[in-house]
């Protein structure tokens, strides 16, 4: 487990990203690589949910009132309805691809995991470069786009979602504004309805992150246990205060951006992930 300096860099670079459709995650395996540790391990992907946790604190805190309003408005029911087939949509497709990736692609592997992918840096770079495409063509579209969630558009970002699950790089944000943009969804509601989407999804990652780290530890002394999760919660309170002041200072800037923008990030990113790969395979 890294030390707490560490784990208060990947806490800042966690949260100054999770806004952005840039992929939260391909930033701290990059951070991790380049510090020599070991991003596939259970104790590193438990922290690594773990920061996700925070953020995702940071996003209730943030777009709570725009929840509420919605939920006390006459479409609560649409949205929350749209809510549960996409989580649903999540569950099946993203349910789908685990079982296939740890008993089929890496059957035979010990300890075979769909974690195991997380360190793979070509992987992280094509999922990059992929959503990167995807973001620039929905900006395209991103003026045009005005319609509210319907079913079939709830379902699409769903099951969109739960591709990202086994894919680091390829960022739930921008996958799933990018396909609703691309349903003709309005860009305020699209955005809500992603990270309401996150909140329901991260619990239980978190859930299974935990159960893997336990199984992988349980021989170990409850003291080295408990140490780890004492620094995983510590990296999770500062991603929530850096997600948070990220938020604030970034939304009026993101809202006045153009969407395409973040697409070329994500593919010039995906460029230094190879490169990074090639220096140090």
């Amino acid at each position: 487990m890294p030390s707490l300096l560490i784990i208060l860099l990947l806490a800042v670079v966690q949260g100054a990203a999770e806004l952005l459709p840039v992929s939260s995650s391909a930033h701290v395996i990059l951070v991790e690589h380049w510090l020599g540790l070991d991003p596939t391990t259970p104790a590193m992907t438990l922290l690594l949910v773990m920061l996700h946790t925070g953020t995702m604190f940071a996003v209730i805190v943030y777009f709570w009132h725009a929840w509420r309003r919605r939920l006390f408005s006459g479409d609560r029911r649409q949205f929350l309805g749209a809510v549960f087939l996409a989580t649903a949509a999540t569950g099946v497709v993203g349910g789908a691809l685990l079982f296939l990736i740890e008993k089929v692609l890496l059957k035979g592997s010990p300890h075979a995991a769909v974690e195991q992918l997380f360190g793979n840096l070509p992987l992280v770079a094509l999922s990059l470069f992929a959503v990167g495409i995807m973001i620039v063509i929905s900006g395209q579209k991103e003026r045009r786009s005005n319609r509210p969630i319907s079913t079939g558009s709830a379902l699409f970002i769903g099951a969109i979602q739960g591709l990202c699950l086994p894919l680091r790089g390829f960022s739930r944000s921008g996958a799933t504004i990018s396909t609703a943009l691309l349903n003709g969804v309005r860009r305020s509601t699209a955005e809500e309805f992603s990270f309401a989407l996150a909140v329901v999804l991260t619990p239980a990652v978190l859930v299974r992150e935990a159960l893997r780290f336990w199984r992988e530890h349980s021989a170990l002394a409850s003291d080295s246990v408990q140490n780890t999760l004492l620094l995983c919660t510590a990296g999770m309170v500062l991603a929530f205060l850096a997600g948070l002041v990220a938020l604030r200072l970034l939304s009026n800037w993101l809202e006045n951006g153009r969407w395409s923008w973040f697409g070329y990030y994500c593919v010039g990113l995906s460029g230094l992930v190879l490169l990074t790969y090639y220096q140090n395979p």
